[in-house]
């Protein structure tokens, strides 16, 4: 990504903190910002919480101590234990992890603790790296969020996250080791990841790798994403821009249209 990203090192009060999110107890978020840059990302409401007036992707804080504030909230009066997802509003394996190591700190944590099931959303072949702390744990998943096989629409629409076969490539290393692995195809683009051809590569690619457990949601349209959204689609693919309207208009309507079409995909690779 040629934008520069501006990276400070914080220190925060808490980090395992309590979801909302449909399935899980906890998220940990070991940074605020993400280098990835994705247009679509619906994380980018952490812009107005952040203090940051730098755009989504051109910010990175580094919770330079959450190891230790996690190891205090282990070892708090009211042991907690439940389902802990990794990444829900950042990517816990963007760059800045090669060096920092903020997150495999915590999963060594994590794993040491035995009160937990982590599961792990990311877009990075970094993951590979804590294949032997992963390993330790009872129960770990981990996911890779993949929208595409196409690496030129890949690099416009994720410019700062690895391609696409570098993330199926960790997903199968994972697998071989015994760790579940899942795929999420978030978000469905309209007019850009959702057509047959796009769709149909992507499932072929999981089937030829063994990945069955896959995961789809579709653009949330949150207004400042749109507005993104709408100035790629001018610039890279005008030719998808009715589609993206279409879908703001009658939402409904278009995740009928696509269901039909996954699950028509799906039986054909089984």
């Amino acid at each position: 990504m040629s934008q520069k990203v501006v990276r400070r090192e914080i220190l925060c009060k808490s980090i395992l903190v309590k979801t909302g999110i449909q399935g899980f107890d906890y998220c940990i978020n070991p940074y605020t910002g993400c280098s990835h840059a994705c247009h679509y990302c619906y994380a980018s409401f952490m812009c107005r919480f952040s203090g940051h007036r730098e755009k989504w992707g051109c910010f990175v804080d580094i919770k330079i101590n959450a190891p230790d504030i996690l190891s205090k909230q282990l070892k708090s009066r009211k042991k907690p234990n439940g389902k802990v997802l990794i990444g829900s509003v950042t990517d816990a394996y963007q760059p800045d992890e090669a060096r920092y190591k903020i997150t495999r700190s915590i999963l060594e944590l994590l794993a040491d603790n035995e009160m937990f099931e982590v599961h792990i959303l990311t877009k990075s072949n970094l993951v590979m790296r804590d294949i032997s702390v992963l390993s330790q744990f009872n129960m770990c998943k981990v996911g890779f969020t993949i929208t595409t096989m196409n690496p030129r629409v890949a690099r416009i629409i994720e410019p700062g996250a690895p391609l696409p076969e570098m993330r199926l490539s960790a997903a199968r290393e994972i697998k071989k080791s015994g760790i579940p692995v899942w795929v999420f195809i978030a978000p469905i683009l309209p007019g850009i990841t959702d057509t047959e051809e796009s769709l149909s590569t992507l499932l072929f690619s999981l089937h030829e790798s063994g990945i069955y457990d896959i995961r789809t949601d579709y653009l949330n349209p949150y207004p400042s994403v749109v507005h993104r959204l709408k100035n790629i689609y001018r610039k890279h693919f005008p030719f998808a821009l009715p589609y993206l309207h279409e879908y703001l208009i009658n939402p409904e309507i278009y995740k009928d249209s696509i269901k039909y079409r996954m699950e028509r995909l799906l039986n054909k690779y089984r």
